[in-house]
């Protein structure tokens, strides 16, 4: 008896303590946190460094909007070049890839890579809007992506923060990748799976 009381006590004292983090987490603003978050990590300060990080996002946004469908395909990498990816040669970037928004600077896409439509690299994961799992569970992470040499990304495909997709590699259509992908490798599926080896 005392051990089922002894739980509902622990049970009781959790909700108390979630429900007093909930009520601090409702009288901030997750706007003011995402922001303070991005100015501290680009090293902005004050009013100038939040005018500074405003401009610096509207001139991502426009060069990925253009990226999205460009009258010409080879304008895709220059654009994305201009927002800050790094982009080897002879890549193929499909229409409407998204390239991670805030920090596409930690994205690198090496030689002889093809990126199919669609499909969406990030750098970072934040809850948003949810200032209790941003405070108490899943913080903002913040971790570079790396396509190889000669990789193929067919349309749909989702990669997301701290991923190495390997050398000659091939991720199925429409697969989530959450981990790294050897090189000469084929991964497919939610999340993505090894399938078979191509240099055998």
């Amino acid at each position: 008896m005392s051990t089922i009381r002894s739980t509902n006590d622990q049970h009781e004292t959790g909700s108390q303590e979630i429900a007093a983090a909930s009520s601090v987490c409702s009288q901030v603003d997750p706007d003011l946190l995402n922001e303070s978050e991005l100015k501290k990590y680009y090293s902005l300060e004050g009013f100038l460094g939040g005018t500074r990080l405003k401009a610096r996002l509207f001139m991502s946004y426009v060069l990925q909007r253009l990226a999205d469908n460009p009258p010409h395909p080879r304008l895709t990498t220059v654009y994305q070049r201009m927002r800050g990816v790094h982009i080897g040669e002879h890549v193929y970037i499909g229409p409407h890839v998204s390239i991670d928004f805030l920090y596409p600077q930690l994205v690198t896409i090496e030689d002889y890579v093809s990126i199919g439509m669609n499909s969406m690299i990030f750098a970072h994961s934040n809850p948003t809007c949810s200032v209790w799992l941003k405070l108490n569970r899943y913080p903002r992470s913040v971790a570079p992506v790396t396509i190889k040499n000669g990789a193929w990304i067919p349309p749909g495909v989702i990669i997301l923060p701290g991923v190495t997709i390997g050398e000659n590699s091939v991720v199925g259509a429409g697969s989530l990748v959450t981990r790294d992908v050897e090189p000469f490798t084929m991964v497919a599926g939610c999340p993505a799976k090894f399938v078979k080896r191509l240099d055998l």
